[in-house]
């Protein structure tokens, strides 16, 4: 890499020759890149709030690059064919008229396209200077020794989680393109709660870290944590009122402060759920069972059932969970289990193996009872689940439910009042299933799976039921409830 002018002062020779002068929050940008780059940090993500600036620097930093090293060959990566285009049309605009990059521009019109270019180099490469590529374009075959993602992540791409999915995979592919020692910048702003620039990995995605672990981060949010803004002389106080206005609160929490939410305002809020990893605890003292959780004594209990049998992956899915109350009135959602069948065994049909891990769930838990919802398919089901039940030789009651209620009112009616009073706490694993992102991305009347969230407010709506001790003949049972169990007492009464 040549020795000669630093980045931070390219921009500023840049911006006085446009008759301009350079923002702080751009020195700052500059700086940071000038100097991960010399250090030879290699995997940096840029993330600054909206109409920043950041690919007006990255455009420039690409410039530099090349001037610094005319052999390098850079791909930028955007949501969109158009998008990458845009950055290879500023950088070439910077090259043709940045006072310093003069000798750059090639003499053949075919190495200056509007996609690609190749710059002034010594060396003969096979691959341009600086290629734009959609993020689902073939990139298979190249080589590059930088490689940047500007806005990668936009709606289009992470509005559904096989599409936050098919992101991940394309950007895996960075990996077979880059040279050894080669740099990924990532540039751009968060979309999504689940967004590949968060910091912290999301459990309820099946992330054990976060998608750009290790890289190294700079985050520009418009307002410092005294409120004032990042860029007074474009965003004073009022403009930023009225984008807040405009916008609501989510997406400006979003986009103007890289805050990684859901810019559809969801209903329901998870961050309001209070996580534990204890474990159910049975034990007897003095002839008598107790159920705790947590060091809290609990009182009763609700299970309940939202039944499906179509194929695995394809429609609704068939949902059972179990919910315990304490007796300082706390809620705890312990599980919620989405069952899976093999629709093509021959020996037992769907039905009876979603009823045999019912059966398992209840008995595991301790459960005294199970609702299951009979509208639909749900009304062939209780005999089934009675008979494995049986089978088990466990005591669970199976009460029948047929739901009225619109299923959107049903779920706002359970949720709201438990979220906001934070009365609701729930178990690691229910972090690790579907139930948390259903919950995040709900909207009354949206298209959002929600089958989970239907369980869940079945349990949340039902009566708590208090019972006995699992194991063993209905009679034999104890009852783990405070005050629950039989009393004979001796009277002189004649009967």
């Amino acid at each position: 890499m040549s020795q000669g002018i630093g980045f931070p002062e390219f921009v500023w020779v840049w911006n006085a020759k446009l008759g301009q002068s350079t923002p702080p929050h751009h020195l700052r940008m500059a700086r940071w890149l000038a100097r991960k780059y010399k250090s030879h940090h290699r995997e940096l993500l840029l993330m600054a709030f909206r109409n920043s600036g950041k690919s007006t620097i990255v455009g420039l930093f690409c410039a530099w690059a090349l001037l610094c090293d005319p052999n390098l060959r850079i791909i930028i990566l955007a949501a969109d064919f158009a998008l990458a285009k845009k950055m290879v049309r500023n950088v070439k605009r910077i090259i043709e008229r940045h006072p310093l990059t003069q000798g750059l521009k090639p003499k053949r019109r075919d190495h200056w396209a509007s996609d690609q270019f190749t710059v002034n180099r010594p060396g003969e490469l096979r691959d341009p200077s600086m290629v734009a590529k959609g993020i689902g374009a073939n990139i298979t075959g190249s080589r590059a020794e930088i490689v940047i993602c500007d806005d990668v992540e936009v709606p289009n791409t992470c509005d559904s989680a096989p599409k936050r999915q098919d992101l991940r995979e394309r950007l895996g592919e960075i990996e077979y393109v880059l040279v050894p020692g080669g740099l990924q910048l990532y540039v751009g702003t968060p979309h999504s709660f689940y967004t590949i620039y968060a910091s912290q990995p999301r459990l309820e995605a099946g992330e054990e870290r976060p998608f750009l672990d290790g890289f190294h981060r700079l985050e520009l949010p418009l307002l410092d944590k005294n409120g004032a803004s990042a860029w007074p002389e474009r965003f004073p106080a009022d403009k930023i009122a009225g984008i807040r206005r405009r916008t609501g609160p989510n997406k400006f929490d979003s986009q103007m402060m890289l805050m990684p939410v859901n810019i559809a305002d969801g209903r329901l809020d998870p961050d309001r759920l209070r996580l534990y990893q204890a474990d159910l605890v049975y034990a007897e003292g003095n002839g008598l069972p107790v159920l705790s959780l947590d060091d809290k004594r609990l009182v009763s209990a609700s299970c309940w059932w939202d039944p499906a049998y179509g194929a695995p992956g394809k429609g609704d899915a068939s949902v059972v969970a179990a919910l315990f109350t304490d007796q300082d009135g706390g809620y705890w959602l312990h599980r919620v289990h989405y069952l899976t069948h093999d629709p093509a065994r021959a020996d037992e049909d769907e039905a009876t193996q979603l009823c045999r891990q019912v059966a398992g769930f209840v008995q595991d838990l301790h459960l005294p009872s199970i609702c299951l919802e009979t509208n639909g398919l749900g009304r062939f089901l209780p005999g089934l689940l009675r008979r494995e039940l049986a089978k088990a030789g466990y005591p669970c009651a199976v009460v029948e439910v047929a739901s009225r209620k619109a299923k959107d009112q049903r779920i706002i009616d359970a949720f709201d009042a438990v979220l906001a009073a934070g009365a609701l706490s729930v178990h690691r694993s229910v972090w690790a299933t579907p139930f948390v992102a259903e919950m995040r991305e709900w909207q009354p009347g949206g298209k959002c799976r929600d089958d989970g969230l239907d369980a869940v407010a079945g349990c949340l709506l039902a009566q708590p039921v208090r019972l006995g001790r699992p194991g063993g003949k209905l009679a034999e049972r104890a009852d783990w409830r405070p005050g629950g169990g039989n009393l004979r007492a001796v009277t002189e009464f004649e009967v």
